[in-house]
């Protein structure tokens, strides 16, 4: 008989590479419904080196990338070490960990998420569950978006979620199915031109919002093929390097207007992904703090209410839900949904490194 209260980290570390996401949460079944509490949450930054081998990094070779995945390891492990001992945090039952997608291919069959290799749970000294996408990708899925189970266990009052974070990535209810999949880029390339002026990010949109649309890129990010993709389906950094960036350089445009011009897309296409442009949507994510995004979305959404919930549920919606993937793994429950993957069956994902 399992327990129905779990102490657990939730660890995840998103495409839009703003740092190591580290949420202590209690969960408890209420009823046999899951009910949780965030409590101590920290983004953890990235050093400039860091950031900068994380950005090439899909560049590497295989041995780089060997060697990637361990310096990677120790350096999580030792950050999830170091939030438990300031946070004087006991009893943990699990560290439940994301890792950071460098390559996504399941076209190939392959999928890297570096940080979980199994000195983890030794340096961490805490049983570590982690590595969920892979299995998926061997039953056939796209190992993405996992997040829609918690979707439906920890959000359901909603009509949609929306989380806008490195990519933007929506789930739904259909005839009983969950439905999800990614709908476009976002910080992935937001932040590319950001950083060109010296910034981090765009705060709360101020840059793009001072541009103007240029109709003529504007047709041909929303011409791109992935946009005419039936789900399941979902976007790597691959795409944004290959295809997205590539496009926008070949516009002599300022980059105001690339900005003005991408959020434009990132709102429209948010608006095409939708069944039904009504209801109530979670907004969740970086993104969500980009207020000229927001009104954006709500100009081609003008009978949908945009939800935007309490700090730490927006910031740390991703890494709460990987600490439920988590806890649903050490129950050998269904943790990743076919409807969403379009993998062989729905199946219990991870790997459990006990101490």
């Amino acid at each position: 008989m399992f327990k129905e209260s779990y102490n657990v980290l939730g660890i995840m570390s998103g495409t839009s590479l703003d740092g190591i996401d580290i949420a202590h949460i209690h969960f408890h079944n209420e009823n046999k419904k899951w009910q949780y509490d965030i409590l101590e949450c920290e983004t953890i930054a990235y050093t400039s080196e860091w950031l900068e081998k994380l950005k090439v990094a899909v560049d590497f070779s295989a041995n780089e990338l060997t060697k990637l995945n361990e310096d990677y390891t120790f350096l999580l492990g030792n950050t999830i070490k170091s939030f438990i001992k300031k946070h004087k945090l006991n009893n943990l039952d699990a560290v439940c960990s994301h890792g950071h997608t460098i390559l996504h291919q399941p076209q190939n069959g392959y999928t890297l998420q570096i940080g979980n290799l199994p000195e983890i749970a030794e340096i961490v000294g805490v049983t570590v569950v982690c590595d969920f996408r892979v299995q998926d990708v061997k039953l056939g899925g796209q190992g993405a978006p996992l997040v829609p189970i918690g979707d439906r266990i920890l959000f359901s009052e909603y009509d949609y979620c929306l989380n806008l974070g490195g990519f933007s990535n929506i789930s739904f209810e259909e005839n009983g199915k969950r439905i999800a999949f990614d709908i476009s880029p976002v910080n992935t390339v937001l932040n590319f031109y950001t950083n060109k002026l010296g910034l981090a990010y765009d705060d709360k949109g101020k840059i793009a919002r001072s541009g103007e649309t240029d109709l003529n890129l504007m047709e041909e990010l929303d011409a791109l093929s992935y946009y005419q993709k039936p789900f399941p389906k979902s976007l790597g950094f691959e795409f944004v390097k290959t295809v997205v960036l590539p496009l926008m350089e070949s516009y002599d445009i300022s980059i105001e207007d690339k900005l003005h011009t991408f959020v434009k897309h990132i709102a429209k296409q948010t608006a095409f992904a939708l069944p039904d442009r009504s209801g109530k949507i979670l907004i969740t994510g970086g993104g969500a703090y980009n207020t000229f995004l927001l009104e954006s979305m709500q100009n081609y959404l003008p009978e949908m209410n945009l939800v935007v919930p309490d700090a730490k549920t927006l910031e740390y919606k991703e890494a709460l839900i990987f600490a439920l993937l988590g806890i649903l793994k050490l129950r050998k429950e269904i943790n990743v949904l076919s409807s969403v993957t379009g993998a062989k069956k729905d199946h219990s994902s991870g790997k459990i490194y006990p101490i």
